[in-house]
């Protein structure tokens, strides 16, 4: 079992990875609120857990990886006022809230797809848990720790913090600072503390979705749906718990609050964030004009991209920065990665299709420790807090090697075939397996460039040089060339 380091949000400082039951992970990560286009934050988000769960699925534990979907209860602002943006769509619209919900919902997953995220072991709504929200608002209002006024219900943080817990400890936020903040918000008069927030809000006759409870027509407050899906599939306390760093406040500092006070228990061992986006060294936002879709970079059709960045170019790239640290988008950049992922594309390529040949060569020490020490810095990079920008910079070093035994400038037998098996497979396991990186070509692209090279090869021998040149063209207006070489000819993406 390799020594996961990951850096806890709650303590501040990288903690060693120990699971709740040995070999055994809960993970719960917050999912879309599903009224809007999924945008590069949500992405770089759900990346960064993607991997950890190919990582930690790959180290030997038996993962539980629980997203939910927000169908309900997230309000205008995201406070305790307004009308819920679902059914705020659902009227401009003039459809079915459910309708909006399966549609953003859909768009979701084809996101997701196009960046090859493995699906979550359970993906829960928020509609479809309104029992076990129910009966956790009754269970706080029991406790002490939750009252109802007119007909909502708020969680009272002052008698959570006088049962000597500590409301602001995820975020780093104290609570004197925290009531100077909101003391001259409106709509404050139903709660007894400015910072109380609600857990199940009345409905008024014309909002679209509410239900029925105990304190009359209403729905659940925002950040209840967490507590009660992450508790019923992964129990009172799990392992891992994350999000983008805008959740930590309100949101999970929330979910803190209710699963202590309706368990006693800390609910999560490990707290994960990740950073913010930024475009040119500005903070993207719709606002400033600088944020685009994830079908906009795939288009290039925003005004500030010069081209169009494939799915996995734009993973690719996301990896390169660890996902603690702020990430700049600019086309430089994106240029860059674009020609950095071709690279890897071309090794992955060929590492699935050289194999060992036997020679009577001389053993380089040197070289087969060399592709064992970037094994192992690898494995090193990603225990540090899932550093990819680090073990994407092992994966070129070993494509040195993938690229020296294909041009016949190394013979596989110098490294022996132990080690020749380790350099293959755990390249391409680690770009694979791990990042979630895979090779882009059109269906049946390969039975046509295979044609296209024994063309080349035909034309090339009769000596036909114009058809020879024709060939090259189309494979460079396609992004390719044909590397002729003295042992074979094939094809790569150009870098």
């Amino acid at each position: 079992m390799q020594n996961l380091k990951i850096y806890n949000t709650l303590s501040r400082q990288k903690e060693e990875f120990q699971s709740i039951t040995p070999k055994h992970v809960g993970m719960y990560v917050c999912g879309p609120t599903v009224y809007n286009n999924v945008h590069l934050g949500n992405v770089r988000t759900f990346m960064t857990f993607d991997v950890l769960y190919r990582y930690l699925t790959h180290i030997g534990y038996n993962v539980r990886y629980v997203r939910n979907i927000t169908d309900v209860g997230h309000l205008v602002g995201d406070g305790d006022e307004g009308e819920d943006k679902i059914g705020k769509m659902a009227k401009l619209e003039k459809l079915e809230p459910m309708e909006i919900v399966q549609r953003y919902t859909n768009d979701f997953h084809t996101v997701l797809e196009q960046f090859n995220f493995l699906p979550p072991s359970i993906e829960p709504t928020a509609t479809g848990h309104l029992i076990e929200q129910i009966e956790a608002v009754k269970t706080l209002i029991e406790k002490g720790l939750a009252y109802e006024s007119n007909g909502s219900v708020y969680f009272d943080i002052n008698k959570y913090n006088e049962g000597g817990h500590e409301y602001g400890k995820l975020s780093g936020r104290i609570l004197d600072d925290l009531l100077n903040e909101t003391r001259e918000l409106d709509g404050q008069a139903e709660k007894r503390n400015p910072l109380d927030f609600a857990i199940w809000k009345k409905a008024s006759p014309e909002h679209i979705m509410q239900w029925q409870s105990p304190w009359g027509m209403g729905f659940p407050g925002w950040h209840l749906e967490c507590t009660c899906m992450s508790s019923k599939y992964l129990g009172a306390t799990f392992d891992i718990h994350g999000g983008g760093m805008d959740l930590k406040f309100p949101h999970h500092e929330c979910e803190i609050a209710q699963g202590v006070g309706i368990t006693g228990k800390e609910p999560v061992k490990y707290w994960m964030h990740s950073n913010m986006l930024t475009v040119n060294g500005q903070k993207m936002s719709k606002s400033l004009g600088n944020s685009f879709l994830p079908a906009e970079l795939f288009a290039g059709s925003h005004p500030l991209l010069e081209q169009a960045y494939s799915p996995m170019t734009v993973r690719f790239f996301m990896l390169q920065s660890q996902y603690r640290s702020t990430l700049d988008f600019s086309n430089d950049a994106l240029k860059a990665a674009q020609k950095g992922f071709r690279r890897l594309t071309n090794g992955l390529r060929i590492a699935k299709t050289i194999t060992f040949e036997p020679a009577e060569v001389a053993f380089d020490e040197m070289k087969k420790q060399d592709i064992e020490k970037s094994i192992v810095a690898f494995y090193d990079a990603m225990n540090d807090d899932l550093n990819t920008a680090v073990a994407i910079a092992q994966l070129f070093n070993l494509l040195k090697y993938v690229n020296m035994i294909y041009m016949n400038q190394l013979q596989s037998a110098a490294i022996g075939e132990e080690t020749f098996n380790e350099l293959k497979d755990k390249f391409v396991l680690f770009i694979e397996g791990i990042l979630g990186l895979k090779e882009e070509k059109a269906e049946n692209s390969d039975a046509v460039l295979n044609g296209m090279l024994n063309l080349y090869r035909e034309y090339k021998a009769a000596q036909q040089y114009n058809k020879v040149d024709e060939i090259r063209s189309y494979f460079k207006a396609n992004g390719m060339s044909i590397k002729d070489m003295k042992h074979c000819i094939d094809w790569a993406w150009e870098e």
